[in-house]
């Protein structure tokens, strides 16, 4: 089986796979500081849970935009594996995409491999984006060639430089405001809630409009992260959701790199 680990900047998502089928996933929160060690103990105890044992791990693959967070799982594959582990976008793991864009070493690990699920599972143009820390929005041509995108801050950062900058303004969960549909508030929570929930939905739908009319062409818009769902009840632009885009782009990079 093979293990794909997707290091985040604020979570690393682990995933058994057999095939191309997930068997079980857990998540993390991404510490640059945890050892190979303590890695074992916590994913010891859960393989065990579901059933399956570190030796029924064949292969390894690893993307992270965290750099320092890389040394330790490689230690962890080498050690509790005994396997050398797939990096992906380095060799026999890279990206076999043509990324078009100025700077093509800093496209981030997550984004190129969004592209190549995206674009493996959806044919033509195609908008990739991902709730995360950032929310990213990535094009990717009819021929699977990257061409650049865009970052905004993602919606619980921008949540949280309101109530760090704010004294008065409580903290929230993100939620769908009200029951009303109404974008008036009329309490400071609520008023906090359309804020961030539409005027994150607006930005998207204008965003998502303005790269189209670029593009020149029909564009689907794939969503994927953990708010996709969420936000997919209430805009209309998303063409599929597809909440393991990642991983998914990781098992296919390990299938072809074997």
């Amino acid at each position: 089986m093979l293990l794909a680990i997707d290091v985040g900047n604020t979570n690393a998502v682990f995933a058994l796979f057999n095939g191309r089928t997930i068997k079980t996933r857990w998540r993390i929160s991404t510490d640059p500081r945890r050892t190979a060690d303590e890695y074992a103990v916590w994913l010891n105890q859960l393989l065990a849970l579901e059933g399956f044992v570190r030796q029924d791990i064949a292969n390894v693959i690893i993307s992270t935009v965290v750099p320092r967070a890389l040394h330790n799982l490689q230690m962890l594959s080498r050690k509790y594996f005994d396997v050398e582990p797939l990096i992906a976008g380095v060799e026999p793991a890279d990206w076999r995409i043509q990324i078009d864009v100025d700077e093509p070493r800093s496209l981030g690990a997550d984004r190129a491999v969004n592209s190549i699920a995206a674009h493996a599972l959806h044919p033509g143009d195609l908008i990739v984006i991902d709730f995360g820390t950032a929310t990213t929005y990535d094009v990717v041509d009819y021929t699977g060639a990257y061409k650049g995108g865009i970052i905004a801050p993602g919606i619980n950062l921008s949540l949280d430089a309101l109530v760090s900058a704010a004294a008065k303004l409580p903290r929230i969960a993100i939620e769908i405001p009200g029951t009303d549909g109404s974008v008036i508030g009329r309490n400071t929570e609520d008023q906090m809630q359309i804020g961030v929930f539409w005027g994150y939905v607006a930005m998207m739908e204008g965003l998502v409009a303005r790269m189209r009319a670029e593009i020149g062409r029909p564009a689907k818009v794939i969503a994927t992260g953990g708010l996709a769902v969420l936000f997919d009840q209430h805009t209309t632009i998303f063409d599929a959701v597809e909440p393991d885009l990642t991983l998914q782009g990781l098992a296919m990079i390990a299938e072809r790199a074997f």
